[in-house]
């Protein structure tokens, strides 16, 4: 039986199209099925010319990258240099010991990944931008995977003339390879495995789109080219052959990032130039007598080939 109170409650309801229970929602709050759906606005296209950094920031990264990269190789072959010493070890033993050169480059490893991670930081934004598509991780239609290997191949006979034709003295590199071969291995690992990656990032993919939207195309090439190849000068200044090749190697890198607009080209170039070396590299100790003695085509070009790498 309805009470007079319930009626009034009922029709104060339907003059008020408000529901009885504040559980079930107006009809009006359902959408139509023939609604059109809400339009989403379409993602902005990601130019890996038009970076979100700027020189500043680019040049701090590189800048932090030669501090790390310093500072790692120090720490590493500290434990090693201190234990040698306490065991009456003298100093000027250690700057030839075998041992010692094997940690020095142990400590790029760790260099690599903490700039990797510095890096990824600054592209992504701390993970809100996609890291890959902001670098240009892509090959452009004009230039594939192909184009980039046959490149680097004639990249590296042009070098083997260089250093062949213009001679020059054993490199700080070479002292380095041919102090043990666990020297030499770890070399021809950091060669392939994190020194293209690496370098890629910090030259061709954080540093030329900053410098080349703050001062044009030309001059981000030039400055590119000469960090590049400069950093390396210290490993080959006695043999000018060779800093021939690597600033050869570094302008073509750069041209090549300029050029498509991307940095997977320039990385693979880059990793196929080193690779090669580096598997000769790693064949030399067991075939290079037979190769010279025997074949001196091949011999010759397992010696220079182990003396480009970059």
């Amino acid at each position: 039986m309805t009470t007079g109170k319930q009626l009034h409650t009922l029709a104060d309801t339907v003059s008020t199209n408000e529901p009885v229970s504040p559980d079930i929602p107006l009809i009006d709050a359902y959408a139509h099925p023939s609604d059109p759906e809400p339009i989403q606005p379409a993602p902005a296209e990601i130019n890996p010319d038009d970076p979100p950094w700027g020189v500043g920031w680019a040049v701090l990264v590189w800048v932090t990258s030669l501090v790390i990269l310093v500072f790692m190789q120090i720490a590493v072959a500290v434990p090693y240099v201190v234990y040698k010493t306490s065991s009456g070890g003298s100093p000027a033993a250690l700057a030839t010991d075998p041992t010692l050169i094997f940690f020095s480059i142990l400590g790029v490893v760790p260099a690599h990944l903490l700039t990797f991670l510095i890096v990824w930081f600054l592209v992504s934004n701390r993970g809100r931008r996609p890291f890959w598509q902001t670098l240009g991780w892509s090959f452009p239609k004009n230039f594939g995977p192909w184009k980039t290997i046959i490149l680097a191949a004639a990249l590296l006979g042009v070098g083997v003339l260089f250093t062949q034709f213009l001679g020059g003295k054993e490199t700080q590199l070479d002292q380095v390879i041919n102090s043990s071969l666990k020297a030499r291995f770890a070399t021809a690992f950091l060669a392939v495995a994190t020194a293209p990656l690496v370098e890629e990032l910090i030259f061709r993919g954080v540093l030329y789109p900053a410098l080349q939207r703050a001062i044009g195309i030309a001059g981000a090439v030039a400055i590119v080219t000469v960090l590049f190849a400069g950093i390396h000068v210290f490993q080959y200044f006695d043999n000018f052959g060779v800093v021939a090749v690597i600033t050869m190697l570094s302008l073509t890198l750069t041209l090549l990032r300029a050029y498509t607009g991307r940095l997977l080209p320039s990385f693979v170039l880059h990793l196929v130039f080193n690779g090669i070396q580096a598997a000769f590299l790693v064949v030399q100790p067991f075939v290079g007598k037979f190769s010279t003695d025997s074949k001196p085509v091949v011999g010759f070009f397992i010696h220079h080939l182990s003396r480009l790498l970059i």
